[in-house]
C-alpha cells in the first residue's frame, strides 16, 4: 500500500470517475485503474462498485475512505513539518468556507497576509452550506474551515462576532417596528437562505417552538436579497453578510431579544493540524477581527 494508491483511491471517491481523477492527477485511465485494483487485491476487498458512467463506494470503500483520508492529512502534516524546518517553503492548504460573511469579508484579506508571508504553500478553497463545511471536516476533506460556532465537535478558534437581523420589503407593514420577534416572522411567507448560517436560522425557531412558512429555499444570499427586495418574502440574516443596498431594496431591522452569531475557524484537531493550517490560524487571530 503506497501514499499514491491512497490519493488516487481518495480523489476518484471524491470524483465519482477514473477520468476525472486521471485528469486531475495528470496520468491516465489505466494508472488510476491499476493503482485501485492492486490496493484492492492488497485488501481483499471491493473499494468501488463500477458502473457505466460512474463509480460508487462499496460499504467497506466508505469506512477505509475515511482512514485513507486521516492518513494523507498525516503524511501532508509530516511534510510540511519537514518544510517548516526549512522555513515552510512548500506545502498544502485545504479551506473551507461558507457564505459572504467568511468567503467574502474574512476571508480575502486573511489570505492577502498569509500568501505574502507564505508563499509557497498551497491553497484550495471549497465553498459550501456551512452544515457542509462541517461535513467535510469530518470527512478530512479539507484542513480547516469557517464555521458558526460553537461547535464542540472540533478545536475551534473564535474570530468575529455579529447579530442576526430581520430583512423585510420596503413596504411590509412590520418595517414601522423598531426590533422584531422572531414570532413576527411567522405568519408572511418567508426565504431561507442555505449560504451561510441556515442551520442557525433553523435552531432559533425550533428552540422557540415556532415554525416559519418558508416558501422559499435560496442556495445564493443574492437570490435570496432580491426575494425580499420583490416583496415575496422575508427572512432573517446575519448583519455581516450583507452587501451595501445603496438601492434600498429591503429594511433591516434587530431582533428582540437580541440573537448574536459567532463565526471562527475549525480543526477536526488542532494536536494533528500541519504547519501550514497552525500558520493560517495564527495570522486569523492576529489580524484581530473581533
Amino acid at each position: 500500500m503506497t501514499l499514491t494508491q491512497l490519493e488516487i483511491f481518495s480523489l476518484v471517491a471524491e470524483l465519482q470517475g477514473f477520468t476525472a481523477a486521471a485528469n486531475r492527477l495528470g496520468i491516465s485511465q489505466s494508472a488510476v485503474s491499476h493503482a485501485l485494483k492492486s490496493l484492492e487485491q492488497e485488501l481483499g476487498v471491493e473499494l468501488l462498485r463500477r458502473h457505466q458512467s460512474r463509480v460508487e463506494l462499496s460499504d467497506i470503500g466508505q469506512q477505509l475512505l475515511l482512514r485513507a483520508r486521516a492518513m494523507l492529512g498525516l503524511a501532508n502534516t509530516l511534510r510540511q513539518e519537514a518544510a517548516d524546518a526549512r522555513g515552510m517553503k512548500r506545502g498544502t492548504l485545504r479551506i473551507g468556507s461558507f457564505g459572504p460573511t467568511s468567503s467574502i469579508k474574512l476571508l480575502p484579506l486573511i489570505l492577502q497576509h498569509y500568501r505574502a508571508a507564505h508563499p509557497g504553500i498551497e491553497v484550495h478553497i471549497d465553498e459550501g452550506p456551512d452544515r457542509q463545511v462541517i461535513q467535510w471536516l469530518e470527512e478530512r476533506r479539507i484542513d480547516i474551515g469557517f464555521v458558526v460556532l460553537p461547535e464542540e465537535r472540533f478545536d475551534t478558534f473564535a474570530l468575529i462576532k455579529d447579530q442576526m437581523v430581520a430583512l423585510l420589503p420596503v413596504d411590509h407593514p412590520l418595517t414601522r417596528r423598531d426590533s422584531l420577534t422572531l414570532s413576527d416572522l411567522c405568519n408572511d411567507p418567508f426565504v431561507l437562505t442555505e449560504a451561510g448560517s441556515s442551520e442557525l436560522v433553523s435552531r432559533l425557531f425550533s428552540a422557540a417552538r415556532l415554525t416559519p412558512n418558508i416558501r422559499y429555499r435560496c442556495s445564493q444570499l443574492l437570490s435570496t436579497l432580491d426575494t425580499v427586495g420583490r416583496g415575496d418574502a422575508l427572512t432573517v440574516v446575519a448583519e455581516s453578510s450583507l452587501p451595501d443596498d445603496r438601492d434600498g431594496r429591503y429594511v433591516k431591522r434587530p431582533l428582540s431579544p437580541t440573537v448574536t452569531r459567532q463565526v471562527g475557524l475549525a480543526v477536526l484537531d488542532q494536536r494533528q493540524s500541519s504547519p501550514a493550517t497552525l500558520a493560517f490560524i495564527k495570522l486569523a487571530e492576529r489580524l484581530n477581527y473581533r
